[in-house]
């Protein structure tokens, strides 16, 4: 089964080797069509503490690390 993989900017990074990383995505509204943006939050492992708050990452689907992670990071952006 391929992993997901998906871009999104970094909201947080307070934690220890982790940051929050939230995607936007517009979503057209079933009965109306106008374009909704609908959003996800992430908790992501940062194992070199690099992330910066704004920056945009590609991350990608991983095996559960803790209650909340399942998500690591490819590609720092900026």
């Amino acid at each position: 089964m391929a992993k997901k993989e998906t871009f999104g900017i970094v909201i947080s990074n307070k934690m220890d080797k982790t940051v929050i990383v939230i995607e936007k995505k517009p979503i057209a509204h079933k009965k109306y069509g106008k374009i909704v943006s609908r959003t996800n939050k992430y908790y992501v492992d940062d194992p070199g503490n690099a992330c910066k708050i704004g920056d945009k990452v590609k991350i990608e689907e991983t095996r559960p690390m803790s209650k909340y992670k399942r998500w690591k990071i490819i590609q720092l952006i900026k």
